[in-house]
């Protein structure tokens, strides 16, 4: 048997696209999903999409998201890049709304770039572990460590080390190593699901971003340099160290199409 897919990535973040609106796809063999995403013995990718039918009336899809490992969360750069694919399905370039496992979403275009909104609503947690570390979960739980220089970092040595400390038992959470310059946030992640680097993880640019809002560290918008290329991020204070409307932009590309057999 074979699958059709599509293979997009948003700055570098890349995943596998399955348009399963006819409920196909084997969802619960999480060892199928996780040999699909194996760099060497599949496709390759830092999670897995299906397009679904929406499951609600007025939206117009649903969207599941797996991890690597076969784990489930949400993902900001894989929104976007499924928002880009449904709009190539749908053959159309206007707005959609959609969900995801944390609620509702909202999709659209901005000249070449991809605008994906946050149903967050909420603020950070500062100095969670210290003067220069402090917590997120906007979607997914995101450690966020102010450093000197994130590129001298030693990613897959302090990376894990966070990961899986016991405060984040037992779930774990993705690592981000920032550094404000200029304004705009510099930044690396090790990412939970993926267990390693990745060149962009989407909430974990949000997750900078409010920090380095509530910091008073910059002013939205707020431009995130990733290693994998640069998004931006807007986002309104609704309250006191509380933000909301939030919105991640950046681009996204259609890399190749292919069928996995099995």
């Amino acid at each position: 048997m074979q699958i059709n897919f599509v293979k997009w990535h948003g700055t570098g973040n890349d995943f596998i696209i399955v348009d399963d609106r006819d409920g196909s796809f084997p969802a619960a063999d999480l060892a199928f999903i996780r040999k699909m995403c194996d760099r060497h013995l599949g496709i390759g990718s830092d999670g897995l999409i299906l397009i679904q039918p929406a499951k609600e009336q007025g939206l117009d899809f649903h969207m599941e998201f797996f991890n690597p490992d076969g784990s489930q969360s949400f993902c900001g750069n894989g929104s976007r890049c499924a928002f880009a694919y449904w709009s190539e399905l749908s053959k159309g370039r206007g707005e959609a709304h959609f969900t995801a496992i944390d609620g509702k979403h909202m999709g659209c275009w901005r000249g070449d770039e991809v605008s994906v909104s946050l149903g967050f609503e909420g603020s950070v947690q500062l100095a969670f572990d210290g003067d220069d570390v402090d917590f997120v979960h906007n979607g997914s739980p995101h450690e966020l460590v102010w450093v000197a220089d994130p590129d001298a970092i030693e990613i897959m040595r302090d990376g894990p080390r966070r990961r899986y400390d016991d405060q984040h038992a037992p779930g774990g959470t993705n690592v981000n190593f920032l550094k404000e310059e200029a304004g705009s946030i510099h930044m690396r992640t090790y990412e939970r699901g993926v267990e390693a680097e990745t060149l962009s993880c989407g909430t974990g640019v949000v997750a900078a971003a409010l920090s380095a809002l509530q910091r008073n560290a910059t002013q939205a918008p707020v431009t995130v340099n990733t290693r994998g290329g640069i998004l931006h991020v807007e986002a309104e204070v609704i309250a006191t160290d509380k933000f909301g409307r939030i919105k991640l932009i950046g681009p996204v590309t259609r890399v190749f199409e292919g069928r996995f057999s099995f």
